[in-house]
């Protein structure tokens, strides 16, 4: 992003304040109709993207350049024209009533800025995929076999990804929850961080856990899952908190690219972490019909599950390396905490007002409103005017990426619908899976990482989802899958596929501060956060993890679990009540790999499977330690 100066930085600063501040002020008193604010979301937010992004390493850094300045009103355009003209858009029939010229080359203009603003603002990647969904419809009746599509007009491509606000598209019912929900909720996390409770999340995160063995790593665990409530972005969690966590953990004993594994997996959690989670969860809540309360309420034991497992790692690695805990003239005192903690209660009103069934925009708003009024309560945690106005322009700076990035990902859901690509590709990966549910998952599972690849999260998971959850649905029902459990398992693939390897967004922002290899770094951070992958398969097979079922249910589900986690972490760092040798480590690893995906077991199997290994290797290693301080006392 450009370092503006002078007037214009101002102008672009005041005009996401202001951006953001209107999406709040609609996300307390009513939305204006579906389109006008899906064209308003759009006007405001991509112009602003051309002056605060170059388009090559060779722009200007610090000025927009006079084609920038072209892009930008281009990009306004079209934008603008639907929202003058919204009641003929919101009662025109699609495909029957005409598309006139104008309308082509605004709809022309709106993909083409749209592309130029993806490309530079968030991936090229998705600029790629959003071009090629387009290319697609254009020439898919050339491509033979089950690929092959019927011809669309230009006239019928530029209408379905432009101006069909019912079934995807620029104006689609993504964009839609995008410039609603998201939208607020992104400024309830922006008000969080100018309140301060960034800091209370990072001296809690200290208190409780730099005492320890690695505290340190521990502590970028705790604070990384905590700001992840806040940010929504694994890369901007890895920012915030790795600029303070990397360096100490690199100094402490822990291996550059180790120290950025770490953090790189932690910030990605972040995103799985409730009450606030990522972007994609309200999307799934808009896709699904599901409440986002009831999303909440099914991710909160796997999200606490993939942390643990993390801090298991960390622990498991400390010892190792004989790791000491921080120094304690760096730990703060609790006093120093719970100054702040004040800032705990607009979180809880946020909570309680999602149990309750409100919306979630509404909810956010009173959050929102909330946190100003609480941090008023102290002279530490006050907001001046100048702290409110930064926030809602953080905010806008947040939300202007994401608007983009829904859009097109609307534009490739569009087309994958309009040529039945998603019935064709479902069917392939049926197909190659013979029938097989286990099988499907895996594929599902590779696919959704390999659109990790290139893409953002929230567009990676709107993307899987439409291709592979009706095919898991199907192959599902014997065992009762629902469309929670399908739509939480492609979402757990979506967030991780940010730390796997070869491509991962925050694995590459973590090393970049560690001063690590990317690649090596991304590796850590998969084995840090191999909950994600476990998790993932027990929201179909073990729906206790769900918090479903009777008690032992859930309490065998979730044994279960932290039993192959312990296995799994310890043997990858060789470490449990004492050093481990090879061939244990390797026995263990299975053990817990058994546990947590051997699904043709019972599940009491699986878990004895795992406590019988686990204990086994623990007591071993506890009678010899006794021994052993038994004869160096003796020698004393």
């Amino acid at each position: 992003m450009r370092e503006l100066h002078g007037p214009l930085r101002w102008v672009c600063w005041a005009w996401a304040a202001a951006a953001a501040a209107v999406h709040l002020y609609f996300g307390g008193t009513g939305f204006p109709e579906p389109i006008q604010m899906r064209g308003f979301h759009l006007l405001v937010f991509t112009p602003l993207l051309f002056l605060l992004y170059p388009a090559t390493k060779r722009s200007p850094r610090h000025r927009p350049s006079v084609p920038d300045w072209i892009w930008a009103a281009a990009s306004a355009a079209p934008h603008a024209w639907v929202m003058w003209n919204w009641m003929a858009v919101a009662d025109r029939m699609e495909y029957v009533d005409a598309f006139t010229p104008l309308m082509m080359a605004l709809g022309i203009t709106a993909i083409v800025t749209l592309l130029e603003a993806i490309r530079r603002a968030v991936e090229p990647g998705l600029a790629w995929m959003v071009a090629g969904s387009l290319a697609y419809m254009q020439w898919g009746y050339l491509v033979p076999g089950v690929f092959n599509a019927r011809p669309f007009t230009p006239a019928e491509i530029v209408e379905a990804s432009w101006l069909v606000p019912t079934a995807g598209g620029v104006y689609g019912p993504l964009t839609g929850i995008v410039a609603t929900t998201i939208a607020v909720f992104i400024l309830f996390g922006s008000f969080m961080q100018g309140s301060g409770t960034g800091r209370l999340f990072s001296n809690l995160g200290a208190a409780v856990a730099g005492r320890y063995s690695g505290g340190p790593a521990k502590v970028a665990v705790v604070t990384s899952g905590l700001f992840g409530t806040m940010s929504g972005s694994s890369v901007s969690n890895v920012i915030t908190t790795g600029a303070m966590t990397i360096p100490l953990m690199t100094r402490i004993g822990y291996r550059p690219a180790v120290a950025g594994g770490i953090e790189s997996a932690a910030s990605v959690g972040g995103a799985l972490m409730p009450p606030v989670m990522g972007a994609a969860a309200f999307v799934m809540a808009e896709i699904t019909n599901i409440p986002y309360g009831d999303i909440v309420v099914a991710a909160a034991l796997g999200a606490v599950l993939y942390y643990f497992a993390i801090l298991a790692a960390v622990h498991f690695e400390a010892k190792k390396l004989g790791i000491a805990p921080m120094p304690l003239k760096d730990i703060p005192a609790w006093r120093e905490v719970l100054a702040d903690a004040h800032l705990v209660l607009p979180i809880a009103v946020l909570v309680w007002l999602m149990m309750e069934r409100w919306s979630g925009n509404f909810a956010a708003f009173c959050a929102t409103v909330a946190m100003v009024a609480v941090a008023m309560l102290k002279a530490r945690t006050r907001m001046s005017a100048r702290a409110i106005v930064e926030s809602l322009a953080q905010a806008g700076l947040t939300m202007a990426p994401l608007a983009v990035s829904i859009a097109g990902a609307g534009i490739v859901v569009s087309a994958l619908t309009a040529t039945g690509m998603v019935v064709a590709f479902g069917g392939i990966i049926k197909g190659l899976a013979g029938g097989n549910l286990g099988l499907l998952l895996v594929l599902l599972a590779l696919t959704v990482l390999v659109l990790g690849l290139g893409i953002p999260t929230t567009p990676s998971y709107i993307i899987a989802a439409a291709i592979g959850v009706p095919q898991v649905l199907e192959l599902g029902r014997p065992l009762g899958v629902d469309p929670l459990q399908a739509h939480m398992f492609t979402f757990y693939f979506a967030v991780i596929a940010d730390a796997t390897p070869p491509v991962a967004a925050a694995a590459f922002a973590a090393a970049a501060i560690a001063k690590a290899s990317p690649t090596i770094t991304s590796v850590h951070a998969t084995r840090f956060g191999i909950a994600g992958f476990t998790v993932g398969f027990a929201f179909i097979y073990d729906p206790g993890i769900m918090l479903r079922g009777g008690l032992a249910e859930i309490l065998t589900a979730t044994a279960t679990q932290v039993v192959a986690l312990t296995l799994i972490t310890s043997s990858y760092a060789g470490y449990l009540l004492a050093p481990v040798a090879w061939p244990i480590r390797l026995l263990m690893g299975l053990a817990g790999l058994a546990a947590a995906f051997g699904y043709v077991f019972t599940d009491p199997a699986r878990l004895a499977l795992g406590v019988g290994m686990l204990a086994a290797v623990a007591g071993v290693q506890w009678a010899a330690g006794r021994t052993a301080r038994r004869e160096q006392g003796d020698e004393r």
